[in-house]
């Protein structure tokens, strides 16, 4: 029990509190960092539509080299979060399924990326 506390105590302390960085006035790590965004594919996906208009499915595949079905359900949460938008149509007989991020979509990147700059700035200063 007490090893544990000990362990415990050891990962608080490694912990970066970006509010403590010098000139940052920031929100408590749990509050401000959107782990929906944070994951790899998700946060590839809206990166990815931040600086294109828009992408399709299958680009967006390419790009982040994932699978169909991994794609889809790491779109599919985005979408459900109002933070990118899905716009299926045909382009002649093939069904073309393309992505573009919100104005939502857009400030929570913006904001996630402000909170991970503010612990690499807390970080670099220790």
């Amino acid at each position: 029990m007490a090893k544990s506390s000990t362990i415990r105590q050891e990962q608080q302390a490694r912990e970066v509190d970006p509010s403590t960085a010098r000139g940052v006035v920031a929100e408590p790590v749990s509050a401000s960092l959107d782990r929906l965004i944070h994951e790899r594919i998700r946060l590839g996906i809206v990166s990815a539509l931040a600086v294109n208009r828009s992408l399709t499915f299958n680009a967006l595949k390419a790009l982040l080299k994932t699978t169909d079905g991994n794609l889809s359900v790491h779109a599919r949460k985005l979408e459900e979060a109002n933070y990118i938008v899905c716009t299926r149509s045909f382009d002649g007989r093939l069904p073309k399924t393309e992505y573009r991020l919100t104005t939502l979509g857009r400030k929570t990147l913006e904001k996630y990326l402000n909170h991970m700059e503010a612990l690499i700035r807390a970080t670099r200063e220790r």
